[in-house]
């Protein structure tokens, strides 16, 4: 598997694997993706780099600003963030490509957060 160094510098994903490592998820636990969105989320990217849409270098130059960005702002950088991160990059590299205007990211950003709502009043209803 390629290093994160040499996936970021050309550009090239040669896997879902190389994509998690490039990113710094920790493909090993399993425990990558806590909410279905967050998978549903990465998918999306790794789908839109792989139409050629934008190079693997470029993404993570997104997100690096973005996490970046969040810790100025006061980001404690604790690791419950780093979705809401990837979102963040991933709206401003829609928007910057021209792929989604404003109001389809709001209405998306918005389905998403209804999602996580009804997502977490049903296991808490399971747990109890």
């Amino acid at each position: 598997m390629n290093d994160i160094r040499s996936t970021a510098d050309t550009g090239q994903v040669g896997s879902v694997a190389d994509a998690i490592a490039a990113c710094g998820l920790p493909e090993s636990t399993g425990a990558a993706f806590a909410e279905p969105w967050q998978a549903q989320l990465f998918a999306m990217t790794i789908a839109l780099h792989e139409a050629g849409r934008f190079a693997w270098s470029e993404w993570v130059g997104y997100l690096s600003q973005s996490i970046r960005d969040a810790q100025a702002g006061g980001d404690p950088d604790l690791g419950d963030t780093y979705w809401r991160h990837w979102l963040d990059a991933f709206e401003r590299l829609l928007r910057d490509k021209g792929l989604a205007g404003p109001l389809e990211l709001a209405a998306r950003r918005e389905s998403i957060r209804a999602y996580s709502r009804v997502a977490r009043s049903a296991s808490i209803m399971r747990a109890g």
